[in-house]
């Protein structure tokens, strides 16, 4: 009988240690462009909640435009980008936004937006929540942030 109330109780405990999975994200940095006036690219991680995601859209207070787009490799190693319209994050998954994969195409960026700088990234699901995420600005040349 104790054996059987050590097996009941040690359930328990596992189950109520285990923790709901929330939908955020995180890690955001904007690359600016090399010629002022080209778009620039923002990239962050999506980490999935309890439920499947539809990531539609992320807008910034700071450029005219910002569409996701995804490269892909092509023919002879060549690379090309293509707008998409929504993004599956599914759920307990991370979805990385990086270079050579999804990423942000920011259009018009302000020129108060420097290098050192961070900027917020809001994050559009098809549900209607929204995420805010911080993107750390770094130079055209500057090296990824860690």
């Amino acid at each position: 009988m104790r054996a059987l109330f050590g097996i009941v109780a040690a359930a328990a405990l596992v189950a109520g240690c285990q923790q709901k999975a929330e939908l955020k994200a995180d890690g955001g940095w904007l690359r600016l462009p090399a010629v002022t006036g080209n778009p620039g690219a923002a990239y962050f991680t999506v980490h999935g909640g309890d439920q499947p995601a539809t990531l539609l859209a992320v807008g910034t207070p700071f450029a005219a435009r910002s569409e996701i787009h995804e490269s892909m490799k092509g023919e002879h190693a060549s690379m090309s980008m293509k707008p998409v319209e929504q993004v599956a994050i599914p759920a307990k998954t991370d979805v990385k936004f990086a270079p050579g994969g999804y990423h942000l195409m920011i259009s018009d960026i302000a020129p108060k937006v420097q290098p050192g700088t961070r900027v917020p990234l809001t994050l559009a699901f098809a549900d209607g929540k929204r995420i805010e995420v911080q993107a750390v600005v770094i130079g055209a040349g500057d090296p990824e942030p860690k």
